[in-house]
């Protein structure tokens, strides 16, 4: 399923008028009128459907310190495009509001629910999965659309979408929890194909190298990491149950950056970082209640400078440390105002150094922009 911003209302305009018939007799009146005047309205994509107080301080750590982030806006869903040309047509929407009382039923709205994780595919599109829609949603800066892939394969739709990464050739891969394989997807969303069946468990996180053409899923379930080529064959694991150093437990979100990948080890309340090898490079966090350290970590990612980030979940915060492991700052807390959040779960970055959260239970992406270096 695909959904693109309409040539002048929103689709929870359309949902709505299906079920509107009592009022049908008024819109035809009014419809030629309304529509006349906003048949050309183009549309952009907005970053910021709930603008804040201009005059907020939205960076971190807060003054006095050195400002590290900025906050550079958030996806919520279809209010993330707006008209952008000259036409205004705040008429034409008042009068269908006063008449059909349509937008104030967030239900008709397509928004994101239970984001998941996410990336930035080659195109500079926002690709975030969802399990509360069970589906990925494709955020298109570049013509202005809004996208719902709902389709795993021709005849099964998504369960528990996850993990997700850029393939080969253009190609979305994601990972489906519950239906235990990872799929591919063409950029447009059509289903291409599987791989996994009855080799993985439970995957969820998604990382891939693609110099070498490998493709590391982490199996929750079955401890471990494993690897595939990009046709889909295994070709290796990493790990297996414990809590010593190199075995895992529960292990979920991946990262792949400059031949090391980074997993967080779920209920060893670390993130372990591993060289193309399979070899332990070093360990981020340890398991604690101060700030920095971590209790039940989930999505990890990397900027260019090689600053690591781990979503801290249970305590709603994002944490930054240095390419060493060294614990830099939080941001984060509890809440629904900007900077806050309430269940993360997973990050990942582009090549802009913005920083993607899937702020779980607030419904939304929140982006922040690294200021500076390392």
């Amino acid at each position: 399923m695909a959904v693109s911003s309409p040539s002048c209302f929103p689709q929870s305009l359309h949902a709505a008028l299906a079920s509107s018939i009592s009022r049908l007799s008024l819109l035809v009146v009014l419809g030629a009128t309304l529509l006349a005047g906003c048949a050309e309205t183009k549309y952009r994509m907005h970053l910021d459907p709930e603008p804040v107080a201009r005059n907020a301080a939205l960076v971190w750590p807060a003054p006095p310190e050195t400002a590290r982030f900025r906050y550079a806006g958030q996806l919520t869903g279809e209010d993330n495009f707006v008209p952008d040309n000259a036409h205004d047509p705040g008429l034409a929407v008042g009068v269908l509001k006063w008449l059909v009382g349509i937008f104030d039923a967030a239900e008709d709205k397509v928004v994101l629910k239970r984001p998941q994780t996410g990336m930035v595919d080659e195109q500079g599109r926002v690709l975030v999965t969802d399990i509360g829609n069970q589906a990925v949603f494709v955020f298109d800066n570049v013509n202005a659309q809004l996208h719902v892939y709902r389709q795993a394969t021709e005849l099964r739709n998504f369960v528990t979408p996850i993990g997700i990464v850029q393939g080969p050739n253009g190609q979305i891969l994601v990972a489906d929890a519950e239906l235990g394989e990872v799929f591919r997807l063409g950029a447009n969303g059509k289903p291409l194909g599987s791989f996994g069946k009855n080799v993985l468990n439970r995957p969820t996180g998604l990382a891939r190298d693609p110099e070498r053409g490998l493709v590391y899923v982490s199996d929750t379930h079955a401890h471990d990491v494993k690897i595939f080529d990009d046709d889909g064959r295994l070709v290796d694991s990493i790990g297996n149950r414990g809590d010593d150093e190199g075995t895992l437990n529960f292990p979920t979100h991946l990262a792949y950056a400059k031949d090391r990948l980074y997993v967080t080890d779920g209920m060893n309340a670390r993130v372990q970082i591993f060289d193309t090898q399979g070899r332990v490079i070093t360990t981020v966090g340890r398991r604690g209640l101060y700030v920095g350290e971590m209790t039940r970590p989930k999505g990890v990612t990397v900027d260019t400078h090689g600053n690591i980030y781990v979503v801290e979940s249970f305590y709603d915060n994002l944490l930054v440390y240095n390419s060493q492991g060294q614990f830099l700052m939080p941001i984060g807390g509890t809440g629904k105002e900007i900077g806050q959040f309430y269940l993360p779960a997973g990050v990942w970055s582009d090549r802009q150094n913005r920083i993607y959260v899937a702020d779980m239970f607030n419904g939304r992406i929140v982006i922040f922009q690294l200021i500076g270096g390392a």
